[in-house]
């Protein structure tokens, strides 16, 4: 069995080699741009532990792990345009570079080559595995407008949101461990138990996310905290606190949703603290580790090939930063 570490070392190298033409360089150097800017890969690397789950890993499974990952960075570019974002990773983004029109057409053939890829794989796998593919990103499409309606909506339901980040974060993550399942000829039982694994750790690690951003620590999360309440987004911790705050408190976090004050951060951090919104993070976060932890113990297969997908999943929800 395979660490993450040294999946990750193989998955970077087949992540590095050049997957497009030369011509036109306009086209196709934004593409190289992009995915030399780096990541952390766990996608791809989700879907050959999910083969090696189940059987020695398949040469399918590394052409089905870059598939993911083109995939990926296909919705990242067409989001940073959506988002008008100047950033990603510290380096600027396609559009800002290279111009939206022509990240728009980058980020199709980064699709497109996605596909080249699934076609290489065994006939046999190839329907269940299109199927997959083809559904959940038909799924993040639905989750990134999702995202988009509740930027406008004046209210956003609990559950309405944890619907949107199931959709655009989690089933990515679930589907890639269920494409490596498939490969790597697993039951439908067991691939319906490591995908329900992987979208409820894509939540519980969505809950994290949100939960540093607003009260980790700067040293460790890397940067400074409350970049999520400069940005207004809604976040779990935001709609919770809006939820059981009272009248005082809602009006205030309404009011600094309009604002660009210095003390914004600080103000809506009171906020969430006095309405115990950091502690409840931290116990609606435990809910969807218990989920997933309890369908990944459902899985058929020997203790032992489940050990490196387990320790990932744990530094995914306890990591710091």
């Amino acid at each position: 069995m395979h660490s993450f570490q040294e999946l990750l070392s193989t998955i970077k190298k087949k992540i590095e080699v050049k997957h497009f033409p030369e011509q036109p360089t306009s086209l196709y150097a934004p593409n190289d741009y992009f995915l030399s800017i780096g990541g952390k890969r766990i996608r791809p690397v989700m879907c050959v532990m999910g083969n090696e789950l189940f059987s020695d890993i398949s040469p399918d499974a590394y052409k089905a792990a870059v598939a993911i990952e083109l995939f990926h960075n296909f919705t990242l570019i067409h989001d940073d345009i959506m988002d008008k974002a100047p950033l990603r990773r510290g380096m600027e983004t396609v559009h800002a570079k290279y111009g939206e029109s022509t990240a728009i057409l980058s980020g199709d053939v980064m699709l497109v080559k996605a596909y080249d890829y699934l076609a290489e794989i065994n006939k046999e796998h190839l329907p269940a595995v299109l199927r997959l593919f083809n559904k959940t990103a038909r799924e993040v499409c639905e989750g990134q407008q999702l995202d988009m309606d509740y930027e406008s909506n004046g209210t956003v339901k609990l559950e309405e949101y944890i619907k949107m980040i199931e959709l655009k974060t989690s089933v990515l993550l679930a589907a890639s461990l269920q494409v490596g399942a498939i490969l790597g000829g697993a039951s439908e039982n067991n691939q319906r138990h490591l995908y329900e694994f992987g979208k409820n750790l894509g939540i519980a690690f969505q809950v994290q996310d949100d939960y540093l951003d607003a009260f980790g620590d700067p040293e460790k999360f890397g940067k400074q905290v409350g970049g999520d309440i400069m940005a207004n987004k809604k976040t779990f911790l935001f709609i919770k606190a809006l939820e059981v705050a009272n009248d005082t408190q809602r009006q205030e976090m309404n009011v600094l949703m309009k604002q660009d004050s210095e003390n914004k951060v600080d103000r809506m951090l009171a906020i969430f603290r006095s309405c115990g919104v950091d502690q409840w993070a931290k116990e609606f976060k435990d809910k969807y580790v218990k989920a997933a932890l309890q369908h990944f113990e459902d899985i058929a297969v020997l203790s032992s090939r489940k050990e490196p997908l387990q320790k990932l999943a744990m530094f995914l929800i306890e990591r710091e930063h």
